[in-house]
């Protein structure tokens, strides 16, 4: 636990363990740390504890809050600190503050973290997992053997490209008008459907608007996108 070991010309006076989250240092009597001394502000300055980690912050003021040396105004403080207030020296100890500080080191931009082993030349890239009854590789096949069974086509009804049929061959196709509403049908390993993208007018399936959750899709079903009828056909 952290503690702060006040002295005077060599002599320690009082030593306090920090147990709270704030704890004040000033000359009135109702400070934490009370140091009796004129040199010495009402509220001169606070201990702030989050965690393991101690911030010293001067309450401005009138002559100051000295770390090391150094005037600060706030400062994280480190093992064996001196903070120097008149003529009064306070010594911070906290032990395991090291460890600390070097978990927080490992968090900071420019941490160079080990790369991985680079793969040997010519050799395959490492399988993804997979359960141990079916391999990566036969996984991948049967994926890519479900879209490719997937046959499907957007049907339009109305307009002017009525009677106009567009194949959804690509695992994401876009139907609309963009800045009026545009939706998306995504070819699935077991089905098709179809989501509002963008547009004030959210299109319609079978009457009923579509949102941007996704709407399982079935042969036959009639959307209405941006004014134009469309069908959805599956074989």
């Amino acid at each position: 636990m952290p503690k702060m070991i006040v002295s005077i010309d060599g002599v320690v006076i009082k030593e306090v363990q920090l147990t709270k989250d704030r704890t004040t240092l000033g000359r009135r009597p109702y400070n934490d740390i009370v140091i009796d001394n004129l040199a010495v502000s009402g509220e001169h300055a606070v201990l702030q504890m989050t965690g393991n980690e101690v911030y010293l912050e001067d309450l401005n003021s009138t002559n100051g809050t000295y770390v090391n040396g150094k005037a600060v105004k706030k400062q994280l403080l480190q093992n064996s600190d001196t903070v120097e207030i008149g003529k009064y020296k306070i010594k911070y100890i906290n032990e395991v503050a090291g460890p600390t500080f070097e978990k927080t080191m490992i968090l900071k931009a420019g941490a160079v973290v080990p790369p991985l082993p680079a793969p040997a030349v010519g050799a395959a890239p490492a399988p993804a997992p997979a359960p141990a009854s079916v391999s990566p590789g036969a996984h991948a096949h049967a994926l890519a053997s479900d879209l490719g069974q997937l046959r499907a086509a957007i049907k339009v009804l109305s307009g002017a490209a009525a009677g106009r049929e567009v194949p959804l061959v690509k695992v994401v196709t876009t139907i609309g008008k963009p800045g009026v509403a545009v939706a998306a049908i995504t070819k699935r390993p077991h089905g098709f459907v179809v989501a509002h993208v963008e547009g004030t007018n959210k299109p319609t399936l079978n009457g009923a608007a579509i949102g941007a959750d996704p709407v399982t899709l079935k042969n036959g079903d009639l959307l209405e996108l941006a004014g134009t009828q469309m069908q959805f056909v599956q074989a």
